[in-house]
Order: structure tokens, then sequence, then C-alpha cells
């Protein structure tokens, strides 16, 4: 059976998976817990970060050392950036990019990538395209940019123009990364608390038990798919 870390930013998204955790062992480390158990029969650690690329890379490296995942999944919220995304829709990240990172800081120095991009794992995004078609709750495919800080309307515009992603947070990107050097496959699924439309920390706090609810619904729904299918 495949082992799953996920990984939350925040203790609010992290509350739907404890409820539905069967718990054998917690493992207190760098202030962090890790809850290692089972949910609907699959072997899970799962834990939250705290908010930032470096917590988030900081407890992702943690989670790999001392549990050696056969893949993680970022799971959580997000803010929209694209027009079309809508409230409590759920964001399958296709790839991962920093907007607050210089474009070649990444492709001219470790880990040397090809293009400014992390992409998801290509078995974690099929089985997540096979969940959709069966899903309650809608998905969509694209991209998620990820930096520090809670993006306002002004920023959404500018992030829009330059990257074209359907949301932003500010771990996923950092995640990604860490997983990229240790060569694990890496899946974000982000469900949307707040858009242009419903803009700032109101509509984040109003929306985030809602939305950690179905983003754990969701990666569920695709981790059940993936470990059936994979080989």
């Amino acid at each position: 059976m495949k082992k799953i870390g996920i990984i939350c930013a925040g203790d609010s998204e992290l509350e739907p998976f404890l409820k539905r955790l069967k718990q054998t062992a917690i493992m207190e480390k760098a202030m962090l817990s890790f809850h290692e158990g089972t949910i609907d029969g699959l072997p899970v650690t799962v834990l939250y970060s705290g908010v930032c690329k470096v917590n988030a890379a900081a407890a992702a490296q943690l989670l790999i050392d001392a549990y050696v995942p056969d893949m993680v999944i970022n799971a959580g919220t997000a803010g929209g950036i694209a027009n079309q995304v809508r409230l409590f829709d759920t964001i399958v990240a296709e790839a991962a990019v920093y907007h607050d990172v210089a474009d070649d800081i990444l492709t001219e120095f470790h880990p040397w990538l090809k293009e400014n991009r992390f992409l998801s794992d290509s078995r974690l995004l099929t089985a997540a395209k096979a969940y959709s078609r069966v899903s309650p709750h809608p998905l969509l495919f694209g991209d998620i940019a990820t930096g520090e800080q809670f993006v306002a309307e002004s920023e959404r515009e500018r992030i829009r123009r330059r990257l074209s992603p359907l949301a932003a947070d500010m771990e996923t990107a950092a995640i990604a990364h860490v997983c990229y050097v240790n060569q694990i496959p890496f899946l974000s699924v982000r469900t949307i608390t707040d858009t242009a439309a419903h803009d700032g920390i109101d509509s984040f706090e109003q929306n985030c038990a809602k939305a950690s609810e179905i983003a754990a619904d969701v990666t569920m729904g695709i981790l059940k798919q993936a470990v059936c299918c994979w080989k």
C-alpha cells in the first residue's frame, strides 16, 4: 500500500482530515505535529505546516525525511485569480509557480528547472481528471501561483497578467519545490475562498471551513482513484 503525505497550511484546513483519521501515532518535531494513521483504509501522515513558503518547505522536508511517502498532497484553500474561478471551485494544480521570485532564479541556479514551473505528477493528475468526472464538487485544472502575501485585488491583476494562474496561495510552489528536488510525486488540491468578486480576509474567514471540507473530500476522492491504479 502506498504511503501518502498530506500537508495543509493551517489547522482549519487540516481539521477535516483529522476527523476522518484513524490515528496510530503522533510525532512532534520542529514545533509541528505529524499525525500518522489511516483514512478510508489509506495509510497517511497528515499535518499543518503554518502559513508561508518557509514553513511549508520545512514541513515538507521533515515529512519526507521521517516518513518517506510515495506521494505528497498539498490540500486546503486558495484565492481565485482567473476570472472564471468561482467560490468553492476546487483547483487541481497542473503546475506551481512563484509569483514573487525572479524568473531566472530557479532556471539559472539550483534546481536548474527547464522552465519556471514545478509540474505536478502525471499519474496523480490522471487520477484527478478521472475523479473529476464523478466528483460532486467542480474541479478546475491549471496553475497555482505562490507568494508571501494574501492577494488583494490590485495584486490579482498583476499576477493574472504575468502568469495566468487559476489561483494563488502561500505554500503550493514551496512544497512542489521540495518534492521536485526529492523526486517525490506531488499534487496540490485547493478550494477557493475568495475571488475578485468576493475579495478580502473577511471572505476567506467566512468560507474557510466549508472550502476546507470540500478540499478534503476531493483529495480523498483523488487518492482513492490514484492508489487503485498506481503501478
